[in-house]
């Protein structure tokens, strides 16, 4: 009767360390595990979104002449007067610059003169011509009819001579405007020569004004623009209050230098060559003057649909395009995640999104955008 009691209290005994030992064990185990997964990289993931992609071409720049024409004296005269200054609108005709063209119209009196003398010295011939003939001398005849006929050469070509004067003295005593338009801007100083660049700038404003923006030859075609389509211009000029809308039209799209970037793959100091065309935009209105700030945003949905991506989730190596995923286990001590490199197939891409074609890319799946470390395929990682 005395050994029951103590048989029982060793069984007693061994249960509780038994139990300790377990509870230590799972403890340790849990911790360990614990452990082990703060030491684990840390991920940042996103889910694939099914739908398409938006492109926008945004873009500003300052409004320029469509046509602006240059306009100098080739005479080399001094300028005389000026009748204009820049920002004036002038009509087709209108006197723009006098020069001083007092040698040139000396040198036509000049030659009108000698023209008056040749005319006289040819009556002389012909009365010597006619003496001759009377005098019935065929070599005074042969030698005045010579005479005759050297001096009406000498007349013609100084009446040439003269025309020419008066043709220099027509088109470079006074400079014109040669269309309707805007001065934009004037060299020319008076009492001086011009001094080889052009004396004013004047714009055709009917023709309207442009402006350029450079843009990735695949993103205007992903847009699907062409010449002649409309867009809307915002306008500001500097001390207006306001931005008017006004309508553009593609003039023109032209090849331009490519630019280069960075690689996306991460080597370090590759870089890509990315076409570039320039997009002319032409607009008309008659409140514009030149200089003023204009912008520009296009938007357009692609037409294609496929699964949305962040572009910072796409990895690039010499096979292609891919992806991280993760992939759940569950297990008696929790759930673990496992990383899945994916390929893809590229379809189309914005700055900030990638539309791609993946059998093995579905909705519910955590697509990694950011990891603390370097990933490979079977890592494992935590949520952050």
């Amino acid at each position: 009767m005395e050994k029951e009691p103590a048989v029982s209290g060793r069984k007693k005994s061994i249960q509780v360390v038994f139990l300790v030992f377990m509870g230590l064990l799972v403890f340790f185990t849990l911790f360990s595990n614990t452990l082990q997964s703060l030491a684990l990289p840390k991920v940042r993931t996103e889910k694939p979104v099914k739908g398409s992609l938006v492109f926008t071409i945004a873009g500003s720049g300052s409004l320029q002449p469509f046509y602006e024409a240059k306009l100098s004296n080739t005479a080399g005269w001094k300028v005389q007067q000026i009748l204009v200054k820049g920002g004036d609108h002038v009509k087709k005709g209108q006197p723009l610059i006098r020069y001083d063209s007092k040698v040139a119209e000396h040198e036509l009196e000049d030659a009108i003169t000698n023209l008056d003398k040749q005319n006289i010295e040819l009556q002389n011939v012909q009365d010597q011509f006619i003496q001759s003939t009377m005098e019935g001398d065929d070599i005074k005849i042969r030698t005045a009819r010579r005479d005759l006929e050297t001096r009406k050469l000498d007349l013609a070509a100084q009446e040439r001579k003269i025309n020419e004067f008066r043709d220099e003295l027509a088109a470079y005593k006074e400079m014109t405007a040669p269309f309707d338009g805007l001065i934009t801007k004037v060299n020319a100083m008076e009492g001086l020569v011009s001094a080889g660049e052009p004396e004013i700038l004047i714009t055709n404003s009917s023709l309207g004004y442009r402006f350029d923006l450079s843009v990735d030859s695949t993103l205007l075609s992903s847009l699907g623009m062409s010449a002649g389509e409309k867009v809307e211009v915002e306008v500001h000029a500097g001390q207006e209050p306001y931005t008017r809308i006004i309508n553009g039209t593609i003039d023109e799209m032209a090849d331009a230098e490519s630019r280069t970037v960075s690689s996306s793959d991460g080597e370090s100091g590759k870089t890509i060559t990315v076409p570039q065309k320039v997009l002319r935009v032409k607009v008309v209105d008659a409140e514009l003057k030149g200089g003023e700030e204009v912008r520009i945003k296009l938007e357009k949905r692609s037409r294609k649909e496929g699964w949305m991506i962040s572009n910072e989730a796409i990895h690039q190596d010499r096979e292609g395009m891919f992806v991280y995923k993760l992939e759940e286990m569950r297990n008696a001590l929790g759930n673990e995640f496992i990383v899945r490199k994916v390929r893809l197939q590229y379809s189309e891409r914005n700055s900030k999104e990638t539309m791609v074609q993946a059998d093995s890319l579905y909705e519910e799946d955590m697509v990694i955008l950011e990891s603390s470390e370097p990933l490979q395929d079977g890592n494992r990682v935590r949520l952050e």
